[in-house]
């Protein structure tokens, strides 16, 4: 039972994941793919380079809520616990590799902060904080991003009320972002990274 529970949020994860908001609002707004504009990614960063404040905060928002959704979801289907952790993993999948664009998508930060808020909220806030000092005071988004994703599960594990398999599947989520930010981490150890305010095409 636990395989099948584990197929199907996975599924629904990825199918609500695989929505690109970015994407979509990018056409709506300015008839462009944000994939072929700023960085090339699929998120709320290069929105903000590309269209703006407005248009990048929704994006971070309606991308934070996938994460949520696809966990809320889960409970709804009466899937709890670690095993909810897998419809957040696949949504934060989906929206790196979506299956309605051809598999190119974002980095998956703001969705998985939505899945981390939910799942485990108390580490994510603490991290969080941290993280958005650091944007306010380095302007890098990338920096902040990644701390936050490498802070949420140590904070996970320090914070001991937590099941070893939460703690093992926030590493995963992180490992991911890390990885999906690699381009970005050698930036950052180059100098090379853009910050916020910036137009040239780099981070994102």
């Amino acid at each position: 039972m636990d395989l099948l529970n584990i197929l199907l949020v996975s599924l629904i994860g990825y199918l609500i994941g695989s929505i690109s908001f970015s994407y979509l609002i990018a056409k709506k707004i300015k008839k462009v793919d944000i994939r072929t504009q700023g960085s090339g990614n699929a998120g709320a960063t290069n929105t903000l380079r590309v269209l703006g404040w407005g248009p990048a905060i929704a994006v971070l928002l309606l991308d934070t809520f996938k994460g949520i959704a696809a966990v809320l979801i889960s409970y709804w289907l009466g899937v709890e616990g670690w095993i909810a952790f897998f419809a957040g993993l696949f949504a934060i999948v989906g929206h790196n590799w979506p299956i309605y664009y051809g598999f190119r998508g974002g980095k998956g930060v703001a969705t998985t902060i939505g899945v981390f808020a939910i799942l485990v909220f108390q580490p994510t806030l603490i991290a969080g904080i941290i993280a958005i000092l650091i944007i306010v005071f380095t302007r890098y988004v990338s920096l902040g991003s990644l701390l936050l994703m490498i802070l949420t599960p140590i904070l996970t594990a320090l914070f001991g009320n937590y099941d070893s398999s939460y703690i093992l599947l926030a590493v995963v989520i992180s490992l991911l972002s890390i990885w999906r930010h690699r381009t970005n981490i050698i930036r950052l150890v180059k100098g090379t990274e853009n910050k916020i305010g910036q137009r040239k095409e780099v981070s994102g």
